[in-house]
């Protein structure tokens, strides 16, 4: 779903967990307005600011009519678009005929272009751009296919292109007659890389003399450092003026600046503005932050004060993994598991130090785990993200008074979305900065405190046998312009990290702020960041958010880079660093529409895992988007029927034979060339087998390519998923069965296992479809396994009101709720079947290791 108004210039998503409630995104009111993909509600105080440019009160005069047939009111608007793309030196693209009109070039250093009916005025130079009938390079094709069509342009080569991109840009055509026929800003991207491609060191590096700084900042006029000796207020100790060499700022400074905090002063044209803004910026590189998020801090990973005894050698403790076949996965969020145990301390609640203690309800829950087979420890985001303060500054719910109130009481999630902004929890997918441990996960978030706690709980994890992963979201940022404090990238290098589409909005399909890895230095970024987690923080794996908005050669890149890591050189082994992701195929990236993706089907033979969705969906029944009472192959589907009308018992009983199939593919790693006898009793390939939408079920080439799982942190728990899907009448006995059932058939399937951390506890939200923001009253985990969490409450109003009716009397059932007996029965089975893997896959290494020796 997407939120649009009448004044809407870009529809954003509302996509569950990133969007701010408002949902909506302002630039400044300022006389010339741009909008970078924003939507302008009716009621918007920024309207007075747009009336002033655009004329009559509530109206826009941008229009979404051919480019060649312009008016002259909607001429003077053209630049609120990019819709041109300069690609490389030489060239750009446009999509417009000129016919045996002219087309130009313009630039002002000051951002004074001014769009009239002769053309564009304000500039400081004006170019004449050359037709190029040839049309557009295949390697620029390539990059971006979305323009393959465009009419291109030469530019001479007389032309100083480095300084160009200084300025405020537009080409405007115009008839034979002279009269100006269309104008519009440029997109950037294809010709910065072009020209200022960079390998060279970025961030802050430290010598034993010195501590130097480099910013990639192509486009920027000016840029300084300012250092300062507090996370906080004060006076700036000094203010340094980087000089420019190809597009990187450098500057050198004493070695006792390290500790001391920095922030950059870009001067540099904003798109989203049109005027050239002075931006206040943390560094991309950053490896520190102060408390608020606002200043970087000069921090030298390699120093011995920030390493845990032993850290050095940590690569020699890792627990053994002697094949990607062996991993199983437990997908944990760093607050759900401490934050409401009472067996640790208060000050180690919801934090990294809480996987250090070693006698922790928690931690003894892990370890049990970890003996009967579990082998990663799948952590949601732990980078630098908004939505919870570092500082703390945190309200509470009065969880005493909650606990007073009836299971299906709307009370509970009054309380709790009253203060949801303001309290310590959100999953953590809006980053801010991907280089830098989460601050609010630290007992102190200022200095380097959260550096060495992070460190501290992957060696902890390591020790009990649990090797750790990553959640790492590349896809997209929380901020964007010159204003937002939690903007980064696009302060420094306006309109390069970020997606736009065909106007030069930024698209939003990811939820907001869609990046290119497709863009050089976006993708360089992208791989410095996963090697400075793998070598610097010893991490064991990656999985990557909606990585089908990544490009294949992106992933294929950041797996090679990554496995190419060793104990010698690097202090770490990259072969045993696993990866995987999201493979879904949406939005503009859909059916490789800017660049061969890493989708599922793009995928298939390099080894990189994909979720299968197929697996879960027949299990379960319907899908996330479909009818919460849909039914699968253990929710009873034609065998013990719900109140959902799914058709007729014949076709029940096919729908359930379908899912059959799936769910053999699916046990057999999703391998496509596995043959099975399908309900037919048609001997079959697995991708012969097709989904409602005729596309392949099977889509793996090897089984480490297949993440097979029933639940995740989206969406419903799996103990609730069964619940609302289950017939009412049935025993929570049978529930808990089925709840076993589903776990086993991922345990015991080929390809890697994949567990939502609870699914062994018949874990509960309550029924609460999208948790993000929920808290922990609805998050809660339960180690001494008294309680599983049901029946805490109607889940928050937002994402699930819809569904109220069928909650509440579910919820009101006192015959819904587990006993201690049922979960502590379902932690043992689960145990079991990960014992059983864990058997099978030896027996298994060990048949194939005899048959090479043969």
């Amino acid at each position: 779903m997407s939120i649009t108004s009448p004044l809407s210039i870009c529809p954003i998503s509302s996509t569950s967990r990133k969007l701010p409630s408002s949902g909506y995104f302002f630039s400044p009111p300022i006389s010339r307005f741009r909008s970078s993909c924003i939507t302008i509600p009716s009621t918007s105080l920024h309207l007075s600011s747009l009336s002033r440019q655009r004329g009559k009160r509530g109206t826009v005069c941008c229009s979404s009519m051919p480019l060649e047939q312009i008016s002259s009111p909607q001429l003077q608007c053209s630049l609120l678009y990019s819709r041109a793309y300069w690609v490389t030196r030489s060239l750009i693209a446009w999509n417009i005929d000129i016919a045996d009109g002219s087309c130009y070039l313009y630039a002002s250093r000051t951002a004074g272009l001014v769009v009239t009916e002769d053309g564009i005025q304000g500039h400081e130079v004006k170019i004449k751009l050359e037709v190029e009938n040839s049309g557009l390079p295949s390697n620029v094709v390539e990059k971006f296919p979305h323009i393959r069509h465009n009419r291109v342009f030469r530019v001479p080569t007389s032309v100083d292109v480095k300084s160009l991109v200084k300025c405020q840009l537009a080409v405007a055509s115009f008839h034979s007659d002279g009269q100006c026929s269309n104008a519009t800003g440029l997109q950037l991207p294809g010709v910065i890389d072009d020209l200022f491609a960079y390998g060279g060191p970025l961030g802050a590096v430290f010598t034993k003399e010195a501590v130097s700084l480099y910013l990639w900042a192509p486009t920027a006029q000016a840029v300084s450092a300012i250092i300062y000796g507090d996370s906080s207020g004060g006076v700036p100790l000094e203010s340094v003026q980087l000089e420019e060499v190809d597009g990187v700022w450098s500057a050198h400074g004493p070695r006792n600046w390290e500790g001391c905090y920095y922030v950059y002063e870009v001067s540099v044209y904003h798109p989203s503005t049109l005027r050239i803004e002075t931006c206040m910026a943390n560094d991309p590189y950053a490896r520190g932050l102060s408390s608020d998020g606002k200043r970087t801090l000069l921090v030298n990973l390699d120093c011995d004060a920030l390493k845990p005894d032993g850290w050095d050698a940590l690569a020699d403790e890792k627990p053994k993994l002697s094949s990607f076949s062996d991993i199983s996965i437990y997908e944990l969020h760093i607050r759900d598991f401490s934050a409401s145990d009472q067996t640790v301390h208060p000050d180690f609640h919801g934090g990294y130090l809480a996987f250090t203690l070693q006698d922790s309800a928690g931690v003894l829950h892990l370890k049990k785990l970890a003996y009967a087979g579990l082998t990663h420890v799948h952590l949601l985001p732990t980078f630098q993200f908004a939505g919870v303060d570092d500082e703390k500054k945190w309200k509470h719910v009065d969880t005493d008074m909650l606990a007073t109130l009836p299971p299906d009481s709307d009370q509970q999630q009054a309380r709790v979305t009253e203060i949801q902004d303001d309290d310590g929890y959100n999953w953590g997918y809006n980053p801010v900065l991907w280089g830098v441990p989460k601050g609010s996960y630290a007992s102190n978030p200022n200095g380097s405190c959260r550096t060495v706690e992070f460190r501290k709980m992957v060696q902890a994890l390591n020790r009990i046998g649990l090797r750790v992963i990553l959640d790492v979201v590349y896809n997209h940022l929380h901020g964007s312009g010159p204003l937002d404090d939690y903007s980064v990238l696009d302060k420094v290098v306006p309109g390069y990290y970020l997606r736009r589409n065909s106007d030069g909005c930024i698209e939003n399909s990811t939820c907001i702020n869609n990046t290119a890895s497709e863009h050089f230095m976006v993708e360089r970024l992208i791989l410095d960041d996963l090697l400075c987690w793998a070598v610097d923080y010893k991490v064991d794996g990656f999985r990557f958010d909606l990585m089908g908005h990544i490009m294949k050669s992106t992933m294929v890149k950041a797996k090679n880079a990554l496995q190419s890591l060793s104990k010698e050189k690097n202090g770490v082994d990259g072969s045993t660093i696993y990866i995987y992701g999201e493979g879904w195929d949406f939005g503009e990236v859909a059916k490789n529409g800017r660049g061969i993706n890493a989708s599922q089907f793009n995928l298939c033979g390099i080894g990189i895992g994909s979720f299968n969705d197929r697996i879960r969906d027949a299990v379960l029944g319907g899908s996330p988007f479909g009818h919460p009472l849909q039914q699968g192959f253990v929710t009873g589907l034609s065998l013990q029927p719900n109140s959902h009308d799914h058709g007729d018992k014949t076709s029940m009983d096919h729908m359930l034979a379908v899912s059959q199939d799936y769910i053999q593919v699916g046990m057999a790693a999703n391998l496509r060339d596995f043959v099975l006898t399908n309900h037919e009793g048609v001997e079959v390939k697995g991708s012969e087998v097709l989904t409602h939408d005729q596309l392949p079920v099977a889509y793996a080439l090897c089984p480490i390519e297949t993440i097979n799982y029933v639940s995740a942190h989206d969406n419903e728990t799996l103990f609730d998923i069964v619940s609302m899907k289950t017939p009412v009448e049935i025993s929570v006995d049978e529930r808990c069965r089925i709840n076993h059932l589903a776990t086993s058939i991922v345990a015991l399937s080929q390809g890697i296992p994949f567990f939502h951390s609870g699914d062994e506890l018949l874990r509960s939200k309550s029924l609460d479809r999208d948790s993000y923001n929920s808290g922990d009253w609805f998050n809660r985990l339960d180690f001494s396994y008294n309680t599983n969490n049901w029946g805490v409450g109607l889940p928050p109003k937002e994402k699930n009101e819809k569904n109220w009716p069928l909650i509440k009397p579910r919820l009101a059932d006192p015959s819904f709720k587990p006993q201690k007996r049922h979960i502590l029965a379902a932690v043992e089975n689960f145990s079991n079947m990960l014992r059983i893997r864990e058997e099978y896959v030896s027996i298994i290494l060990v048949h194939h290791q005899s048959l090479g020796s043969l």
